[in-house]
């Protein structure tokens, strides 16, 4: 079964910096997009960034300039460097695979469970 895992969450203080890493398990051979999405209690999903199997990457305007996303496709990884972080970083993050092909076939949005990031000024 085809699973994403986050780590790297934790609580820190504004400017700091954290890394997620999220890791795909199961019998995978390709993954399209990968990427990290954010959810601010009361508030809907929002996309933080995405990489693309070629690593062609985009951020929102909030983020650029402090976050880097990377994968590791023999891994199976995608993890996120962020940098300055500050109170309205403060989510629950996800990681996600739009695409992947297993031995089994195609499947969509594939989601983790998340982990929190909590930046107290």
């Amino acid at each position: 079964q085809v699973q994403l895992t986050e780590s790297g969450g934790g609580q820190v203080q504004t400017g700091a910096s954290l890394r997620l890493s999220c890791q795909a398990s199961g019998d995978i051979d390709r993954i399209n997009v990968m990427g990290w999405f954010r959810r601010v209690q009361g508030q809907q999903r929002e996309l933080v960034a995405t990489i693309t199997s070629n690593s062609r990457t985009d951020y929102a305007d909030s983020v650029k300039g402090r976050f880097t996303i990377f994968r590791d496709d023999a891994k199976k990884t995608v993890s996120l460097r962020m940098n300055n972080l500050k109170p309205e970083d403060t989510a629950v993050y996800y990681c996600n695979a739009d695409k992947l092909w297993t031995p089994r076939g195609v499947q969509f949005g594939v989601w983790g469970r998340g982990t929190q990031v909590t930046v107290s000024s």
